[in-house]
């Protein structure tokens, strides 16, 4: 694992490397995090799929910010360097791909849904040692995994990142309050930039305008806080919605779940 900016432990780096270098196709890698825990911008020689049986991820590539809920997981390429930080503790149930399979299932990142087939079969693997049996269980987990991965359906939780140093004013401020409710004029003060200027450069740099920009931030904030336990009210008023039913529609277009079905991602809602 090479590390950028911020230092990783030699000890947590020395957990990893088994699995960066084993030499079966797809292994297993299981860990619990801390709430708030955050690894710094990283890279593994690996493909991976991120993806946690509670608990959300934040995971920042650089060009794009995702939000990684249970139900979903993440493919990164080998390489790809990212950094995650932890919504609440994360039980984190990842797969490493060698890059023969890994070239199986997709060669950019995306979010995927994981079926619940996908979650027993990752919780499966990860029960496995990293050199498991040619031929035994783990050859036929990998083969399933790899099968499930690349059949899944992609998921619009992935939030391009603008590079201009203007723009990334104005989204880094927005990524960590969704609910400013200031409009794109006001906006332009802070990136001293014109409102025309600043529109201009928004679709062109994300392919969203910013209207478009502001609602998949503050949905997928919703999304997280739903996730970790905040009722429906809460997470309508965090997405800047005065209207419960309102919001609801809008959360519902987005992600394709209600947000109440989103609540029951919290490891401590029942029913």
């Amino acid at each position: 694992m090479e590390t950028i900016g911020q230092f990783l432990s030699p000890t947590r780096q020395a957990e990893i490397l088994p699995f960066e270098t084993a030499p079966r196709p797809v292994v297993g890698f299981a860990r619990n995090y801390p709430a708030g825990l955050s690894t710094g911008m990283h890279s593994h020689p690996r493909a991976q799929l991120l993806y946690a049986i509670s608990g959300v991820m934040r995971v920042d590539t650089g060009g794009s910010n995702y939000l990684v809920p249970p139900t979903t997981g993440l493919f990164l390429p080998a390489d790809a360097e990212h950094a995650i930080s932890m919504d609440g503790p994360v039980a984190m149930r990842a797969l490493f791909m060698r890059e023969d399979a890994a070239s199986r299932v997709a060669r950019a990142a995306k979010v995927i849904a994981v079926s619940g087939l996908l979650r027993e079969v990752i919780l499966a693997a990860c029960a496995e040692p990293v050199d498991w049996e040619p031929g035994g269980r783990g050859h036929h987990l990998s083969e399933l995994a790899l099968d499930e991965i690349g059949r899944a359906s992609p998921l619009p939780l992935g939030l391009p990142l603008p590079r201009d140093a203007r723009l990334r004013r104005v989204v880094s401020a927005l990524l960590a309050r969704p609910d400013d409710t200031r409009n794109l004029e006001d906006w332009a003060t802070v990136a001293n930039a014109s409102s025309r200027t600043l529109a201009r450069m928004f679709r062109a740099e994300t392919g969203m305008s910013f209207r478009q920009w502001r609602q998949q931030v503050r949905l997928t904030a919703a999304l997280s806080a739903l996730a970790t336990g905040a009722t429906p009210a809460r997470a309508a008023a965090i997405a800047g919605f005065d209207s419960v039913p309102a919001f609801g529609a809008a959360f519902r277009a987005q992600f394709g779940l209600t947000p109440g079905q989103a609540r029951q991602l919290h490891p401590g809602m029942h029913g």
